[in-house]
């Protein structure tokens, strides 16, 4: 059971250190070679679609909510202690929702290093008709459709517990 157990704990923080080192390494590279507000796209047909732009997000997702910075940093300890200690629950076979609770989790911490060191999280990916983002904000929403999915296509517990808790509750008639 230790193997098991070491295992589930190898891919959880190796996937997270993974996608932690690629958010960083980026946002040190953009804050590097870009002013804050800069673009380049050194693939000019790509241009009308996507460029790198470097910009500070003071917020949560698509720029809301801008300046409440400790309520996020609360926030985000929060969740990545929910998500390790979630984690340890999860049946060995549920591979999707480890794989969707790593990105999430690596996720969280590249955006909580920024909002720590700098109060600011850097985004950089500016596609024209979405928001800027960055490689933490890309495998925490990857992470979070992979849920969906998982939620509404391969948990088959939940209809059942649902069914059991239903039934539970209903009284029993005794025939006269």
């Amino acid at each position: 059971m230790q193997r098991k157990t070491d295992r589930r704990g190898l891919f959880l923080f190796g996937l997270a250190l993974l996608i932690i080192v690629l958010d960083q390494w980026s946002k040190t590279w953009v804050r590097a070679n870009l002013a804050l507000n800069e673009s380049w796209m050194p693939i000019a047909w790509l241009d009308p679609f996507v460029t790198f732009t470097h910009i500070h997000n003071t917020g949560v997702a698509f720029g809301m909510l801008q300046n409440r910075g400790i309520l996020f940093v609360i926030v985000n300890l929060v969740v990545v202690a929910a998500i390790i200690a979630y984690y340890w629950r999860i049946e060995s076979n549920s591979w999707l929702l480890r794989i969707a609770l790593a990105l999430e989790l690596g996720g969280a911490i590249g955006n909580l290093i920024d909002r720590l060191a700098r109060g600011y999280v850097t985004d950089f990916v500016n596609v024209r008709f979405f928001a800027v983002f960055n490689v933490a904000d890309s495998c925490i929403t990857v992470g979070a459709i992979l849920l969906g999915i998982y939620a509404l296509f391969l948990d088959r517990d939940q209809p059942e517990v649902a069914a059991q808790a239903i039934s539970a509750d209903q009284p029993t008639q005794d025939a006269d």
